[in-house]
């Protein structure tokens, strides 16, 4: 025999699924301080090498180190260190 609340109740299954997603959202703190600096960053870093570029092809290259500015600073970070 089957009640009205077994209509209304989730499989098993679902309760889980739904369980696991709001589990992700309660410990989301936010992290966007972290973009808004390579943003800063990749449109400086863009201002700058295409600037100084002297020809066309320099300025794509400009473009291309503005997008991985972040890898030159760490490299160059370690260098210095001597790690």
């Amino acid at each position: 025999m089957t009640t009205q609340s077994d209509f209304n109740e989730e499989p098993r299954e679902a309760r889980h699924h739904h369980d696991d997603q709001h589990h992700h959202h309660r410990g989301y703190r936010g992290g966007s301080g972290g973009g808004a600096v390579y943003g800063l960053g990749f449109i400086g870093a863009a201002i700058y090498f295409i600037s100084t570029a002297t020809t066309f092809w320099l300025g794509v290259l400009g473009f291309l180190k503005a997008i991985v500015w972040p890898a030159f600073l760490v490299f160059e970070a370690l260098k210095f260190l001597g790690l």
